[in-house]
């Protein structure tokens, strides 16, 4: 068995960034690897996504960041938002150019929080932008008062 799973965009998930069932997302496909407990992806992105002439907006490139080390929570079977992110944007990402997002665990767990790093690269290996976050792990009674708080 393949340790690397595919994580497919699901049609019950609106996320803009991962959600299949969001007409205007980037419906993002990201696979995970249980052994190194790393999550990648290879993307082109296209000109909508362009901020100065011929390179991606900075907000898509901490989003792809962000969705990236979102993911990176699976390992510890947790559910966790996005708490504080950190951005360096090193390089222009050119649109339509190929990128490699990987996202892994930078710290060790504190209480109810995770550290998560991601870096974007060109497929050469040249590092374009990286990230830093920390989540916070929810539980069910967040999911629940969130749920409650959509149907009214």
């Amino acid at each position: 068995m393949s340790a690397v799973k595919r994580l497919e965009p699901r049609e019950d998930n609106l996320c803009f960034g991962c959600g299949a069932g969001n007409a205007r997302g980037m419906q993002l496909l990201f696979e995970a690897d249980d052994v190194t407990k790393r999550i990648r992806g290879e993307f082109k992105l296209g000109a909508e996504y362009q901020g100065g002439p011929k390179f991606l907006h900075g907000g898509i490139i901490a989003l792809v960041i962000d969705e990236a080390m979102g993911k990176v929570s699976r390992f510890r079977q947790a559910r966790a938002v996005t708490a504080e992110m950190t951005i360096e944007y090193l390089k222009p990402v050119v649109v339509d150019q190929e990128i490699v997002v990987e996202a892994f665990e930078s710290d060790e767990p504190k209480g109810r929080n995770l550290f998560h790093a991601c870096e974007i690269r060109k497929p050469d290996g040249t590092l374009l932008a990286r990230g830093r976050g920390r989540f916070v792990i929810v539980g069910e009674k967040f999911i629940a008062e969130v749920a409650r708080a959509l149907r009214t």
